[in-house]
């Protein structure tokens, strides 16, 4: 399967193909894949990203899903690449990991039927939809700072084309330990289905990322974890988590908050003891 990555060679931002161990750019150079200077491998002008579709996470949480799926969006701002930092804001405690599979629009559409999309698609990458719940209170609507803070949307490390989605294992590792073991069997809505549903009123152009949910056990990581998603076929996107170097601005807007909804949330399926306070991961 061809893997295409975008890298930063010698000043330059050069795309690649994957060889091997090797990235190799049209003009001929030849890079280490280990040792690149990666950036997210498409640039969309829109990250569309599923609340919940892993039937895994539903059980969770104890709840069913409704008749169709509803989705959230994560401004481009929020991009992240493979071995990028992503950055947990001063004064912030819940910040959670959340492996998926993205897909990447490589021809405009719109209007479409599900059986229609695969011919406006790109190819798939991987995403770590990162999320910042103690902005869970006032963003949950929206969720725009919960999912769309800075770096919160590593995507990478390549765009891998002609790759069978179809059974395909899912798993996150945090410190080399594995804490998301799934499927792309188990989404109650298949990636041409998000397609198609999300282009009957939004156009969506060549680049554009649909994110397309995560398996069960999302859970708070902390300033110097590293945490890796893997998914069969499209590789292993790794990045370190680090501390924000001010707190956020308590002048304007709302605060970081722990309410019941924060941790419930933030500690999904270990959070089974109403009004119990757990410990923090400082």
């Amino acid at each position: 399967m061809p893997e295409y990555r975008r890298i930063l060679l010698d000043g330059a931002v050069v795309e690649t193909v994957r060889e091997g161990e090797w990235l190799v750019a049209r003009d001929g150079r030849r890079v280490a894949a280990d040792s690149a200077a990666h950036l997210p491998p498409v640039v969309p002008s829109k990250i569309i990203a599923v609340h919940l579709n892993h039937r895994s996470r539903v059980e969770e949480f104890q709840t069913t899903l409704g008749p169709a799926p509803t989705y959230f969006h994560k401004p481009v701002s929020s991009l992240n690449a493979h071995g990028g930092a992503v950055v947990r804001p001063g004064g912030c405690h819940w910040l959670n990991y959340e492996g998926e599979v993205a897909v990447v629009i490589g021809r405009t559409c719109r209007n479409i039927a599900p059986e229609e999309a695969p011919a406006h698609i790109a190819g798939h990458t991987i995403a770590n939809d990162f999320g910042l719940h103690d902005f869970r209170d006032t963003d949950a609507g929206s969720m725009l700072r919960v999912k769309g803070s800075d770096t919160l949307c590593p995507l990478g490390p390549g765009l891998v084309t002609e790759w069978d989605h179809r059974g395909k294992s899912l798993r996150t590792y945090v410190n080399g330990e594995l804490v998301q073991d799934g499927s792309t069997d188990e989404m109650a809505w298949g990636m041409e289905y998000l397609v198609a549903d999300i282009a009957r009123t939004i156009t969506l152009v060549p680049g554009d990322v649909l994110l397309t949910g995560t398996p069960a056990h999302s859970r708070p990581v902390r300033p110097g974890d590293v945490v890796e998603v893997a998914v069969e076929g499209l590789g292993r996107l790794t990045n370190r988590v680090v501390a924000g170097p001010e707190p956020v601005r308590t002048d304007v807007g709302a605060r970081p908050s722990e309410s019941e909804e924060v941790l419930s949330t933030a500690l999904g399926g270990d959070w089974p003891l109403r009004g119990v306070r757990p410990p923090r991961r400082s």
